[in-house]
């Protein structure tokens, strides 16, 4: 005999609870995931972005002068700035959530996940200075 179970007038269906579709703004911590999640279209634009200059490089000056032209718009501007947010807002939630992410054991002993989440940090910040440098100090 089937035991699997289906829908007869003898047997109804189970009831189950109807799920707003903005079940995500009900919580804060669904809020922030669902925003996270969102936050990878600005990360791919970021990286099509740079391709685009890195393309625009390849074809001389005339093509880089196109991209900067394409890149003074202010649609393009604004598009940016925002993308720019998103991608901070990923970074640091990636960085508070490193420390569940991944477990690290030094002598048998956890490391603490603020000494993770803090060590992201740090690079991070690092990386940002030596660019910043290379990019407004020489």
């Amino acid at each position: 005999m089937n035991h699997v179970t289906a829908y007869s007038p003898h047997h109804p269906r189970w009831y189950r609870k109807r799920v707003s579709t903005y079940w995500w703004a009900v919580r804060r911590a669904y809020f922030v995931f669902i925003m996270r999640e969102l936050t990878s279209i600005f990360v791919a634009w970021f990286i099509l972005y740079l391709l685009l200059l890195v393309n625009a490089l390849r074809h001389g000056e005339a093509g880089y002068q196109r991209f900067l032209q394409l890149a003074a718009h202010p649609a393009m501007v604004f598009l940016n700035v925002v993308t720019f947010a998103f991608v901070v807002f990923h970074a640091i939630t990636w960085f508070n959530l490193a420390p569940q992410a991944m477990v690290v054991k030094v002598g048998g002993q956890r490391v603490p996940g603020l000494l993770i989440a803090g060590s992201n940090y740090a690079g991070w910040a690092f990386v940002s200075i030596v660019l910043a440098w290379l990019i407004v100090g020489m």
